[in-house]
This record gives C-alpha cells, sequence and structure tokens, in this order.
C-alpha cells in the first residue's frame, strides 16, 4: 500500500476539525441548521489554512443521506464518495487547468442536469482567480441565478484578482492564519496518533515552520520523521530546519539587554559553530524584539505573537530590563542590518558591528522628559533678568567707518573706448605726460573698474595677483611661477588690453610689469586681495562662531542634549 502524506492522511472531516477556523465553522453551521445555504460561496485565505477541506466538508454536510447536517456522519454512501474524491454529484474543478470560455461552456451544459443520487451538484473550483477573464464572464448569469440543485463554492489565494462582478454574487469568507499554539497542538494529537517520540520545543519550531499554514506545517512534520525516524530529538529537529537554538536566542537578547559583549559575542559564535545562517539569525531576533516591544505596549500580548508559553515568560521578564525607546531603537538596527547581509562581503563581521553597537547604544531618554527639562531651564533663565532665554540676542553688526565720498567718475563715454575681447587689441600707445596719482584711485579700485569694464577674466587674475608696487606709471605685481594666471598675463594681447584699462583708469601712462614669484617670494610678497577676503571671511566665521557659543540659550541646550555644535551659519545670507 502506497504512503499517504500526513497532511491527506489527518485532513478535516467535520467542521468542528477545522482548527483556527472556528468563525467559518460557526457560520456554515448556522446556515445549515437554519436553511439558508447561500448558492456561491467564495473561501479566501493564505494556502494550507482549510479552504478545500472546509469545501469538501460543506459538500458533505449538504449531501448527506442524514442531513443536511452541520456535522456530515461520514458513514453513508454520500459522505464516503466525498473523502475518497469520488463523488458523482461532486466536481472538484481547478481553475489554474480549466481556464477558457470553452472549460465554463461545459459546466455550464452539465448544471442543467439534475444530481445522480445526491441532493445538490456541489461545483469546487479551486484557484478561481486563474479564470480568464472571458471566462469569468462567461459565468456571471449562471452564478446569479444558478438551478436549485446546484451550489457552487470557490476557494483562492488572491481574492483581489477576482472581478468585481463575481464577487457580488458570491458569500465570502475569509480564512485565518493558524496560530503558533493551536498548531502545535494539532501537530500533539498527531504524532501521539502515530507513535512518534518528539519535545513539544520540536513541534514548536516545526509549527514555526508552517507560518500559520497546518498543511505546511504537516509536511515539514513529514520530513522530521523522515529525518529523524520515531525519536526526534531537539538537536536534530533544529539541524534539519536551519533554525537557530531559541535558548540561546534568549541568551544573546538577555546579553544585548545588559550591555554585556562579550556574552554577545560568544553567542554569536555559537551561531556560528553550529552553521546557522546570518540571515536567518537576524530575522528571529527580530521577532524576539517585536515580542519583547509587544509586552511593552499591551499586557498580554499571547495572540499577535507566535511563541510557545515558556517563550512568552522568558520574553516578559526580558521586557523589564530595557525600555520602550531603547527597544525600538534595537529593533531598527536589527531590521537594517538583516536587510545588508545579503550584499555584505563579511558577513559575520556585519552582524558581529551590529550587535557590538546595540550593547554600546546609550540610553534613550523620553521626548516627554526631555520637554520638561527644557520648559525648567527656561523658566530658570527667564526669572534672572525677566527676559524669554529662547530670545537671541541683538546681533552686533560693525558700524560703518565715515570716508570721504570718493570724486565722481567720469562717464564710462567720456573715457577711450575699449575694445572687446574677441577683437584685435590696441597696441598704438598713447604719449602722456607723468602726473600724480588721483587720490580715489587704487589697487582695489582698478580690479572693480576692470571687472565693470566687463573684462571677468582680467579681473579674476588680478585678484589672484600680488601687488609689488605701486609707483606709477610702473605697476609691478607677481604671481606664481607656472600657474594659470601668469600663463595668461605672458600673453601679449592680456596685458596690452591690461596696459589699456590701466590707463583709463589712472588716467596716465602706466607700465605693467607681471613678475614670477617662487616659494620663498610669494610668502614675503603682500597678500593679494582673494586671500585678503578669505581672511576676512574666515575671521568673521569665528567670530559668529564664537558669539553663538556663548549664547545662553545654545549653553543650555548643549548642557540638556550632550551634543556639540557641529555648524554655525549666519542668518544675513539666506539661511534658513
Amino acid at each position: 500500500m502506497s504512503y499517504l502524506v500526513l497532511a491527506r492522511k489527518w485532513r478535516p472531516q467535520t467542521l468542528t476539525d477545522l482548527i483556527g477556523q472556528e468563525h467559518i465553522s460557526r457560520t456554515l453551521s448556522n446556515a445549515i441548521a437554519s436553511g439558508r445555504v447561500h448558492h456561491a460561496f467564495l473561501f479566501t485565505g493564505a494556502r494550507g489554512v482549510g479552504k478545500t477541506s472546509a469545501a469538501r466538508i460543506l459538500a458533505k454536510a449538504l449531501n448527506c443521506e442524514q442531513g443536511p447536517l452541520a456535522e456530515p456522519c461520514n458513514n453513508c454512501p454520500s459522505c464516503q464518495e466525498i473523502v475518497a474524491g469520488q463523488g458523482v454529484d461532486v466536481f472538484e474543478i481547478d481553475g489554474a487547468s480549466n481556464t477558457g470560455v470553452d472549460d465554463i461552456r461545459d459546466l455550464r451544459d452539465n448544471l442543467r442536469y439534475l444530481p445522480s443520487h445526491s441532493r445538490y451538484k456541489i461545483f469546487i473550483i479551486d484557484e478561481v482567480h486563474m479564470l480568464s477573464i472571458n471566462a469569468f464572464n462567461a459565468l456571471l448569469k449562471t452564478l446569479e441565478e444558478p438551478p436549485e440543485h446546484v451550489k457552487f463554492i470557490f476557494a483562492t489565494t488572491e481574492p483581489h484578482k477576482i472581478p468585481v462582478t463575481i464577487l457580488s454574487r458570491c458569500q465570502r469568507l475569509d480564512f485565518r492564519k493558524i496560530g503558533l499554539n493551536k498548531v502545535a497542538q494539532r501537530l500533539r494529537v498527531i504524532v501521539d496518533a502515530e507513535k512518534i517520540a518528539i519535545s513539544d520545543l520540536a513541534l514548536s519550531l516545526v509549527a514555526r515552520q508552517g507560518e500559520g499554514s497546518m498543511r505546511d506545517a504537516l509536511s515539514t512534520l513529514d520530513q522530521v520523521i523522515a529525518f529523524c525516524g520515531e525519536t526526534a530529538s531537539d538537536e536534530d529537529v533544529q539541524s534539519l530546519l536551519g533554525m537557530v537554538d531559541r535558548h540561546l536566542l534568549f541568551e544573546i537578547i538577555d546579553a544585548l539587554l545588559r550591555r554585556d559583549g562579550r556574552r554577545v559575542l560568544e553567542g554569536l559564535q555559537r551561531v556560528d559553530d553550529l552553521g546557522h545562517s546570518y540571515r536567518q539569525f537576524c530575522r528571529e531576533l527580530i521577532s524576539l524584539f517585536r515580542t519583547l516591544v509587544l509586552f511593552k505596549v499591551i499586557d498580554n500580548p499571547a495572540d499577535l505573537v507566535d511563541v510557545t508559553a515558556d517563550e512568552l515568560r522568558a520574553a516578559q521578564t526580558l521586557s523589564e530590563l530595557v525600555s520602550l525607546e531603547d527597544l525600538q531603537r534595537m529593533l531598527t538596527l536589527l531590521i537594517r542590518t538583516e536587510t545588508e547581509i545579503p550584499g555584505a562581503v563579511f558577513p559575520r563581521l556585519t552582524v558581529e558591528m551590529a550587535l557590538i553597537r546595540l550593547t554600546s547604544l546609550p540610553p534613550g531618554q523620553d521626548v516627554a522628559t526631555l520637554v520638561q527639562k527644557l520648559e525648567g531651564l527656561q523658566r530658570q533663565l527667564g526669572a534672572g533678568d525677566g527676559t524669554s532665554p529662547l530670545t537671541p540676542p541683538p546681533v552686533r553688526r560693525p558700524v560703518p567707518v565715515q570716508t570721504p565720498k570718493p570724486k565722481q567718475e567720469a562717464e564710462p563715454e567720456q573715457r577711450p573706448p575699449l575694445p572687446p575681447e574677441s577683437e584685435e587689441p590696441l597696441v598704438k600707445k598713447r604719449e602722456a605726460p607723468v602726473v600724480a596719482i588721483p587720490l580715489d584711485r587704487d589697487w582695489p579700485g582698478l580690479v572693480d573698474y576692470v571687472r565693470g569694464r566687463r573684462r571677468p577674466r582680467i579681473a579674476s587674475i588680478l585678484e589672484q595677483a600680488r601687488l609689488l608696487s605701486f609707483d606709477l606709471p610702473q605697476l609691478r605685481i607677481g604671481l606664481p611661477k607656472g600657474s594659470f594666471a601668469f600663463g595668461q598675463l605672458e600673453d601679449k594681447e592680456t596685458i596690452e588690453n591690461l596696459t589699456l584699462l590701466a590707463e583709463a583708469y589712472f588716467e596716465q601712462t602706466v607700465i605693467v610689469k607681471v613678475v614670477g614669484l617662487d616659494t620663498v617670494d610669494s610668502k614675503e610678497a603682500p597678500r593679494s586681495l582673494a586671500e585678503e577676503r578669505q581672511t576676512k571671511q574666515s575671521d568673521r566665521q569665528n567670530r559668529l562662531r564664537d558669539d553663538a557659543l556663548e549664547h545662553p540659550v545654545v549653553k543650555s541646550a548643549l548642557e540638556v542634549f550632550e551634543g556639540t555644535v557641529e555648524e554655525v551659519r549666519p542668518i544675513d545670507k539666506g539661511y534658513v
């Protein structure tokens, strides 16, 4: 005789056998007892939670020779045929294999005939969302007004793919995922009947592997029995499933919460020695930290977590060692680490650094507590001089120095016209007598004049140049040898245009001489205009930082938050 897997051998046969679906059992039982059975049902839910089993049970309940009964007898020929999958009037159709319009037409032709020897013709369509749009449309009229002897039961894991016109014609029943404890209890009944020696801890690992699916849990149990035989130890089950020992996980979490880095690293070494996946290890840590967070929010989160009673008590004890804010920060870091592991070159190092950081995280403070401290600080500072401590002191602006108003410069059109840079330079020089330097003409003024004459390239060169001598008619400027600016002034056209600009500005003959400076000469020569501007900006920034650090509100904030000032921005420069 061929072997029958546990998922088929232990398939539920009555509504009371549906583990974790009590709301479904009650709905169907009341509908059958009151004679208000809908002509079309839609069973939705995750895989392996009992949708197809419930459909068969409902078919047996409706066609039972003793019924209709909420609990079929399972002894009459009709029940036996359905259990064996040989019901003449119960049709199980795979929606993934019969997706076309022709399949639905054949189904409609079959509807006209009365059942052979049962009360109803029942059509169970599994994975109904796989039908095509045309097939759904062909089913609409029949589904809305079927013959009295026909019942439809649809099952799907993806109800959002079913057209709304179909959904509105069905009575929808949503199946839930089955809780860990209920799955473990059902597994205990099965292993006792199968005479398999296995501990409750191992069964909880098998149930957790099912992730709310009874069929997946039974398939995993089949695998465990095939691997371990009639006696399954906890170590063999953990090794087979690749899961980390729960005691080891709780030890690592206890070490993390107590800031014991040595114990944490020793625990991680044991995880590595056992050959567990670091990503799986992080996922299980995240699951347990979630349990700790739930203990901080509600008193009894047993219905929201998939842990055993012993693990629930251990988690409650650990949750008392840490605050909710610290748990949230730890959980955030673990989630980020779990996503980084697949692409990490050194996954163990990635996990180690994350755990070490968790042990060294400073205790978090509640925002409400910080606000209370700030309010108390505000009252203390305000009581001193009667002013609000959060009001910044007036900005001390430098008083402008009164300087003699410069003489009005001649209008540009009264000066000799200058050629644009694209034209040929003027090589002809004017012969003019040597006159005294006007009082309002200086080196910075020449730079501004050159820029105003739309010669930004030459003005930029002059800003980088160092004024060596200013004894008109001779003007000596220096630039580092080999620099880009020095190379520009070696160009004959550029130096001639600069000479014409200087003569127009100083209103006399000017001889411009460019000197190449080495490193020593550059240190001894006067600073350029660009260097002086940079120095002034640095001095101003230092003054602003000193003023900000001396402000009483800033001092108080640094003391409360134990922080440092990273950057000071002037508000008069357009910063927000």
